[in-house]
């Protein structure tokens, strides 16, 4: 990259804000107030980002007499809840591809549960007036060399094949950049029905005033410090009381979990993301993008790109940072080199927006697993149960988690707790230093791939047979 063109394009984030576009808003609404003193209920909540408000909401909806209670440790959606990209994806299983390949047997099933998962979130936002910008546009997967877009071809025959191109269709050239014009792309995938935008912030806050409207009791700024049985239920002190509870969901994620055992299944990987001043309507114009889709590229080091309810350009993904020990900090969620890095990415796909300038650049820990999906399970007699793991396509799938977790906290037995991979874990991660160099060549095999035409070397081809992995 020459040095002339990196000062040109570093130049459009002088005046980006170091928060997430979505956290950025007037209408924010005011935090609860923070638990003193004891509480008693039927179900506590733990984490107040999608999984926790999910987890009550759908409880009150089960159950309208059922006492629940929800803490979170900050603020409801400050974490990656507010600051993902806002694509809310039909897949349980971080697109159909993971999970055909690790549940063959149970890939219907799954796409099944996703798509009336979807429904149920969009019928969720009619239902409570959920003011989240939800616009069912669908997505197309992008191809920038040759290579990706034979990939892109031969997946499609594939789903053909196997039954399951339904809603998907292959896009040449042509037809790629008929629908939004970069001289990058080469060929797409459009999965038409499968993929709504929305403003993920909004939507937690929505899903807060949902849940207290039917009754449950939120608690901000109360972070839940130990978890320990008591007497039939358990008890979770928090720093100036405590909750005494029936049963207990914890929609933690990324953050350190009660149950301790659950920890090495987790790493922190940090996402970063650009977001630009809004375009005007010949900037618009000139990269067509008329249907709004969401987009991401087919790279191992993939971008992911949407259009915002006032036609600004989000731009993230690509670098996936993963801190030595899985520590999280705060001075992690701003990475200059990065936001540099993008702006440079971004301009090179949309070289007619050169003048553009970004009014937001920021980052954040998303959970990741070594299965790329979500996993479940119980603890303390089953009076306790977690979902984790989701790898950034949460924004649907918690709400599905949510319903695992109140099946598994029920004892009921369900379609959704039959399921491989409800009832089966992903491989731990190993300690330090192992972890970290794995996750460390990894990336750097993934990147030389995306470098040598797709081609995998033999630690990633060893990383596929064991079925574990690291992408952006």
């Amino acid at each position: 990259m020459a040095p002339g063109a990196m000062t040109r394009w570093t130049k459009s984030l002088s005046d980006a804000q170091p928060v997430s576009f979505w956290l950025d808003d007037p209408g924010k609404p005011r935090p609860e107030p923070a638990l003193t003193g004891a509480e008693t209920c039927d179900l506590l909540v733990v984490g107040g980002g999608y999984s926790g408000l999910w987890t009550a909401l759908l409880a009150k909806e089960r159950d309208p007499q059922r006492e629940v209670v929800l803490v979170e440790g900050h603020e409801v959606g400050w974490a990656a809840s507010g600051r993902n990209g806002g694509f809310c994806a039909a897949s349980l299983t971080h697109g159909l591809a993971n999970g055909l390949t690790r549940w063959p047997d149970e890939i219907r099933k799954l796409e099944e549960l996703g798509a009336r998962n979807l429904d149920a979130i969009e019928a969720a936002v009619a239902r409570y007036s959920l003011d989240c910008e939800f616009e069912r546009t669908g997505e197309i997967d992008i191809a920038t060399e040759p290579y990706q877009a034979a990939e892109l071809r031969e997946w499609y025959e594939e789903l053909g094949r196997v039954g399951l191109a339904d809603g998907t269709e292959f896009l040449d050239t042509d037809a790629v950049r008929e629908q939004v014009d970069s001289p990058t792309f080469l060929a797409g995938l459009y999965d038409r029905g499968g993929v709504a935008m929305l403003h993920p912030a909004k939507l937690a806050w929505g899903l807060k005033r949902a849940c207290r409207e039917l009754g449950v009791r939120v608690y901000e700024h109360t972070p839940a410090l130990a978890l320990k049985p008591d007497g039939a239920g358990m008890a979770v002190r928090t720093p100036y009381g405590s909750v005494r509870a029936r049963r207990v969901a914890l929609g933690t994620n990324i953050f350190p979990n009660l149950v301790k055992r659950v920890r090495s299944y987790t790493v922190p990987v940090y996402d970063y993301a650009l977001m630009t001043e809004p375009l005007t309507a010949d900037q618009l114009a000139s990269i067509g993008w008329k249907n709004r889709q969401g987009l991401g590229d087919s790279a191992n080091q993939f971008h992911y790109f949407r259009l915002s309810a006032d036609n600004r350009i989000l731009w993230g993904g690509y670098d996936a940072i993963y801190p030595y020990g899985g520590r999280l900090r705060a001075e992690y969620d701003h990475r200059p080199e990065t936001y540099a890095k993008l702006a440079g990415h971004f301009f090179t796909c949309f070289p007619q927006l050169e003048g553009v300038r970004f009014s937001h650049a920021w980052g954040g820990a998303i959970d990741t697993c070594s299965r790329f999906s979500a996993f479940f399970g119980t603890a303390h007699q089953g009076r306790v149960a977690y979902a984790a793991g989701y790898t950034g396509l949460g924004v649907g799938a918690t709400r599905f988690g949510a319903d695992v977790m109140l099946d598994l906290l029920a004892g009921e037995r369900t379609e959704r707790t039959e399921l491989e991979m409800v009832r089966r874990k992903p491989l731990p991660f190993p300690p330090e230093p192992f972890a970290w160099t794995g996750i460390a060549l990894t990336k750097w095999s993934l990147a030389r791939a995306d470098a040598r035409g797709g081609r995998r070397n033999l630690w990633l081809k060893t990383m596929d047979r064991l079925g574990l992995g690291f992408d952006s």
